[in-house]
C-alpha cells in the first residue's frame, strides 16, 4: 500500500470537531440550465453575504466545485479576469470581495459521462439528481454544506421533444416555448434549504395524478412520473403518499406547505429515494408494484419509503442537519417515525419484529466490527460512507427510547416545540434533544451516550424472592465491549419494559418499592443509568418469570437468560415481540448445540419442546398467520454467526437445514394441511390478513422443501410455474434455488423469458441465483456477470448480484480457499472507477475477517490489502477498506 497514497487520503479527514460556521451565506441563488446532449450549460447567479459570526476571517470566497469546467465569473455584473480568482480540482477561490454581492458563474457539465450517479447524471435518456450528500458541486460552484440554507429558483431548457417533462423544487411559476423547439419551465421554492436537497428531472415521462385536501383546506397536486409503460403499477405508491400525508397531520400535526407534490422514478440510483423539496427521487423498486411482478414486501417497503421520503418534508427539509455529523438526526428520526406510520398501517406487533430482524442483521454486525461507529461519528473521510445501520435504524432506535421515556404525549410536545424552535434551520442533535428534554421534564444529559459511544450494550440479570417479606430484587449489570478509538465505555441509560408473570402466565401487580399507589399488572418502564442497578418489587406473591425489554426498549443483547424460562415465556407472554424474543433464542440456543454436536461429528437431535412449540404455534396460526409465520421461522444464519466467537459456517449451516428437515418431517400433516388451506383462491391483495395468510402458507412450503421428498419438490415446480402473485412465485423459485436437479434450470430459465423485459423482476431473478446454498453458486455468479442483462454501471443490478452474494450469502460467500473474497475484490476494483458510493459500500462484509477462523482471516486480509493497492482508489473505498483492515 503506497504511503504517498494513504497520506493523501489521510490529509483530507474531516472531524466534528473542527466544525465552524461558514464564512459566507447565500441568501438565494437563480439558477438556469440549458440541458443538451454534448455539454449541458450552468448558470448560477448567486447573492452572497458575509455571515455576522465570521466577521474576523479572511475575505477570499471558496465555492467547492468538482468535474466542472468554468466557462466565466461576475461579480456585482462585472466580468473577472483570471487574476481575480483561482480554480483547483475542488474549489472556485474569488478574493477581494465585499461584505454583500452578487456572483455569477457559467460552467459546462457532461450528465451522459457521470457514472457517479452524484450530481446531474443521465438515467434512461433522462436528466436527473442526486446531489445527498455532495453532490451539487459537481453541478456548479456553490457552498455546498447543510449549514448554508438558500431559497432557489430554477429555469430549465431543453429540447422540446426529447424533454416534453422539466421539473425541479417547490412550485411551478411560468414557461414556454423557444422558437428553436426548445421549450422552458421555471420553479421557485419558497423555503430555504441547503444544496443538497436541490433536485432537477427533465424527460420523457408521463404522470399518474391524484390531488390531497390538507387538514387546512388546501389542495395539493400529486404527480408521480415514470416512463410510459408504467403507470399501471404506481396505485399503490399513490395511495402510501395519501395515507403519509394524512398520518402526518393526524399524529404530528404537520400539514404540507406546497402546491405541488412530485415524485419521480429512475432505474439508476444510488439510493432508495431521495426528499428533495417538493420533488423526491425514487429508485423504480420503491415506486412501480402490480400483483404479478411484486412480492408483499415489495408492497411493503414502497408504503415504507414512500412514507419516510414524505415525512422527511419536516424532519430534514424544514428543519436539517447542521452539519454532516448530524445525519441521524434527520434519518434517525424519520425511519423511527416512518416505522410508527407502517406500524398504523397493519400489525404493531409484526412491525415491530420485523425492524428489529433489520436492526440485528444489519447494525449489529456493525457494532462488533472494525466499522463500529457511534451513531453521531466523530471523523470521516467519504461521508457517503456513513449513511449506515447505525445512523439510520440504531438512530431510530434513540429515538424510540426517548418516545419511551417520555411517553406518546411528552413526546409530541417535544416534537412540537422541536419545530417551534428551529423551523427553516440547520440543527444538531443537540438541539433535538434539549427541545425533548424541556417538553418532557426530564434531564437527558446522560442519555446522549446513545450519540456519541458505539457499541450493543449486552444486558445480565441476577434476581431473587423473598417470600416470608414478599419481595422480589432485580439486579442489572450492563457492559459494551471495546471498539475503534472507544476502548472503555461510559453507562448508557436503558429503558428498561418490564412486565411479571405468575407461575400460570397471567400479568402480575408491579410495584416498586417506595411507591404508594397499588401495583397494576401490565409493563411498566424502568430506567437503568449504571453499570449495575438493582430494582426492588414489593407486594410479590409468588416468585414470578419476568418479561424483560418487552417491545424491544432498548437495543441490548440480553445473555444468560435460561432456557426453561425462555420457553416459558415463547409459552405465556403476553407481549408479542417479546414471545417472539423467546421463542427465537431458545431455538438459536437449540441449533448452537447443534452446531457443536455436528463439529464433533455427533448425530443430530432435534429438541421435541422446540418441535411441540412449533405444532402449537401452526394450530394457532389462523388467530394472527403473519406473527405465526414470523415465530415459526428459525433463526438466520447470520443471527447465529453473531452468536459465535468464531464462526464456522458450513456447521451453522448444516444445523439449521437439519432443524428445518426435522420440524418438516414431524409436522408434515399439519403443514400440509395448512398449506392447503391457505391456499389464496381470489385476487391478489396487499392487506395485512392476506400478506399474513401467504406469509405462513410460504414457511409452511419451506418446511415442506426441506424435508426433500419428491412430493416436496413437485409442490415447489407447481408453485413457482402457476402462482397468480409474485409473492408465492418467488417463494416456491427461492426454495428452487437451493434444489438440485433438472428442474431448477427449467424453472428459472421460463421464468426470465417470461420477465426479460421487466427489470425490477430480473434483478430479484439474479439475487436468487446469487444466494443460493449449491456449490456451484460462485461459478454461477460469475458467468452472470457476462449475462446481457446484466450491467456493472447500474446500482439495482449491482446490488441484486454482487451485494447479495456477499451479503445474503454466509456459505459460499466465506467458502474456504477465499474465492467468494476474491470475487468481490475484483468486482469492487472494476466498479470502484464508475461508482466509487457503490463499490465503497460493496468492501463492508470483508470487515467481518476477525469472526473466522485463522486461513479465513488471512484470506480476507489479502482481499482487503489487494484493493488498497490499487493506484488511484476512491477516497471512500480507501475509507472502508483501510478501516476493516483495523
Amino acid at each position: 500500500m503506497p504511503d504517498v497514497r494513504q497520506t493523501d487520503h489521510n490529509s483530507r479527514v474531516i472531524r466534528l470537531s473542527d466544525y465552524r460556521a461558514p464564512d459566507f451565506l447565500i441568501d438565494s441563488v437563480e439558477l438556469v440550465f440549458d440541458l443538451g446532449e454534448e455539454d449541458t450549460r450552468v448558470t448560477a447567479h448567486l447573492a452572497i453575504r458575509r455571515n455576522p459570526e465570521a466577521l474576523d476571517r479572511p475575505a477570499g470566497l471558496r465555492l467547492e466545485g468538482e468535474a466542472l469546467r468554468l466557462l466565466s465569473v461576475a461579480l456585482d455584473g462585472e466580468s473577472l479576469g483570471e487574476n481575480r480568482y483561482r480554480v483547483s480540482d475542488d474549489a472556485l477561490i474569488v478574493d477581494g470581495v465585499g461584505e454583500a454581492f452578487t456572483l455569477d458563474v457559467v460552467t459546462l457539465i457532461r450528465p451522459q459521462d457521470n457514472t457517479e450517479l452524484s450530481g446531474l447524471y443521465k438515467s434512461g435518456g433522462n436528466f436527473c439528481t442526486q446531489c445527498e450528500a455532495e453532490g451539487f458541486r459537481r453541478i456548479t460552484y456553490f457552498l455546498d454544506r447543510p449549514d448554508v440554507m438558500t431559497r432557489f429558483t430554477t429555469t430549465i431548457r431543453a429540447e422540446a421533444k426529447r424533454y416534453p417533462v422539466l421539473l425541479s423544487n417547490g412550485n411551478p411559476v411560468a414557461g414556454g416555448e423557444d422558437p428553436d423547439g426548445r421549450h422552458w419551465a421555471r420553479w421557485v421554492d419558497p423555503h430555504p434549504k441547503p444544496s443538497y436537497l436541490f433536485a432537477l428531472v427533465a424527460g420523457d415521462l408521463t404522470a399518474v395524478r391524484d390531488e390531497f385536501i390538507t387538514r387546512s383546506g388546501r389542495t395539493v397536486s400529486l404527480a408521480i412520473w415514470v416512463r410510459r409503460g408504467d403507470e399501471d403499477k404506481c396505485g399503490h405508491a399513490m395511495a402510501s403518499l395519501k395515507n403519509a400525508m394524512a398520518w402526518d397531520e393526524r399524529v404530528f400535526g404537520l400539514e404540507y406547505d406546497l402546491d405541488v407534490f412530485n415524485i419521480v422514478a429512475v432505474s439508476d440510483f444510488n439510493m432508495g429515494a431521495m426528499e428533495n423539496k417538493g420533488l423526491n427521487i425514487f429508485n423504480t423498486k420503491y415506486v412501480l408494484a402490480k400483483p404479478e411482478t411484486a412480492t408483499d414486501a415489495d408492497y411493503q417497503g414502497i408504503e415504507s419509503v414512500i412514507g419516510h421520503e414524505y415525512f422527511h418534508n419536516w424532519t430534514g427539509d424544514r428543519v436539517t442537519c447542521r452539519d454532516w455529523f448530524q445525519l441521524s438526526l434527520k434519518e434517525g428520526l424519520t425511519v423511527f417515525r416512518d416505522q410508527q406510520f407502517s406500524a398504523d398501517q397493519g400489525s404493531p406487533a409484526v412491525k415491530r419484529i420485523s425492524d428489529v430482524r433489520t436492526l440485528r442483521a444489519r447494525q449489529f454486525p456493525e457494532d462488533f466490527g472494525p466499522l463500529a461507529h457511534p451513531v453521531r461519528p466523530e471523523s470521516y473521510i467519504e461521508i457517503n460512507n456513513f449513511y449506515t445501520a447505525t445512523v439510520y435504524e440504531k438512530g431510530a432506535e434513540v429515538v424510540r427510547m426517548i418516545h419511551t421515556l417520555l411517553g406518546p404525549d411528552k413526546f409530541r410536545k417535544g416534537m412540537d416545540l422541536y419545530f417551534a424552535r428551529h423551523d427553516n434551520q440547520a440543527v444538531t442533535i443537540e438541539d433535538f434533544v434539549s427541545a425533548m428534554q424541556d417538553a418532557g421534564g426530564v434531564d437527558l444529559s446522560r442519555f446522549k451516550r446513545w450519540y456519541s459511544q458505539a457499541g450493543t450494550p449486552e444486558v445480565t440479570v441476577s434476581e431473587r424472592y423473598h417470600p416470608e417479606s414478599r419481595r422480589y430484587e432485580m439486579t442489572f449489570r450492563q457492559q459494551t465491549a471495546p471498539s475503534p478509538g472507544q476502548p472503555v465505555k461510559d453507562p448508557f441509560v436503558l429503558p428498561i419494559a418490564i412486565g411479571l408473570l405468575s407461575p400460570e402466565g397471567r400479568e402480575m401487580p408491579i410495584r416498586l418499592d417506595g411507591e404508594e399507589a397499588e401495583g397494576r399488572p401490565g409493563t411498566r418502564v424502568l430506567t437503568m443509568t449504571g453499570m449495575e442497578q438493582t430494582f426492588r418489587f414489593i407486594d410479590v406473591a409468588e416468585p414470578p418469570t419476568p418479561s424483560l425489554f418487552r417491545g424491544f426498549s432498548a437495543p441490548v443483547k440480553v445473555k444468560g437468560v435460561p432456557l426453561d424460562r425462555l420457553k416459558f415465556l415463547a409459552a405465556h407472554d403476553g407481549d408479542p415481540f417479546a414471545r417472539w424474543e423467546a421463542g427465537q433464542q431458545a431455538a438459536t440456543r437449540h441449533l448452537l448445540d447443534l452446531v457443536h454436536a455436528w463439529r464433533r461429528g455427533e448425530a443430530l437431535t432435534a429438541d421435541p419442546d422446540l418441535l411441540d412449540a412449533s405444532r402449537r404455534t401452526l394450530a394457532g396460526g389462523d388467530a394472527d398467520p403473519a406473527f405465526a409465520a414470523l415465530a415459526l421461522g428459525l433463526p438466520a444464519e447470520s443471527a447465529l454467526a453473531d452468536e459465535m466467537a468464531v464462526v464456522d459456517v458450513e456447521a451453522i449451516h448444516a444445523a439449521r437445514q437439519f432443524l428445518r428437515g426435522e420440524i418438516g418431517r414431524a409436522l408434515g400433516t399439519e403443514l400440509a394441511a395448512t398449506y392447503e388451506r391457505l391456499t389464496d383462491k381470489g385476487s391478489y391483495r396487499p392487506t395485512p390478513a392476506a400478506i399474513g395468510a401467504r406469509a405462513l402458507r410460504n414457511a409452511s412450503l419451506s418446511y415442506l422443501s426441506a424435508t426433500g421428498t419428491a412430493e416436496a419438490k413437485a409442490l415447489l415446480v407447481a408453485q413457482a410455474e402457476t402462482a397468480g402473485n409474485m409473492t408465492d412465485t418467488l417463494a416456491a423459485l427461492g426454495l428452487l434455488g437451493d434444489v438440485e436437479g433438472p428442474e431448477r434450470a427449467a424453472v428459472f430459465q421460463d421464468f426470465y423469458e417470461r420477465w426479460q423485459h421487466d427489470d425490477l423482476v430480473i434483478d430479484k431473478w439474479f439475487a436468487l441465483q446469487a444466494v443460493s446454498s449449491l456449490p456451484e453458486t460462485l461459478e454461477r455468479c460469475r458467468s452472470l456477470l457476462a449475462h446481457p442483462a446484466f450491467d456493472l454501471r447500474n446500482p439495482n443490478r449491482v446490488r441484486s448480484l454482487i451485494g447479495a452474494f456477499s451479503q445474503g450469502n454466509q456459505l459460499r460467500f466465506h467458502e474456504a480457499g477465499g474465492a467468494g473474497y476474491a470475487f468481490l475484490a475484483e468486482q469492487i476494483i472494476a466498479i470502484d472507477p464508475l461508482n466509487a458510493t457503490m463499490a465503497a459500500r460493496l468492501t463492508q462484509p470483508l470487515g467481518a475477517w476477525k469472526r473466522q477462523d485463522a486461513a479465513r482471516q488471512s484470506l480476507m486480509r489479502l482481499a482487503l490489502e489487494r484493493i488498497l493497492a490499487v493506484a488511484g482508489l476512491s477516497k471512500g473505498t480507501f475509507e472502508m477498506a483501510s478501516k476493516s483492515l483495523q
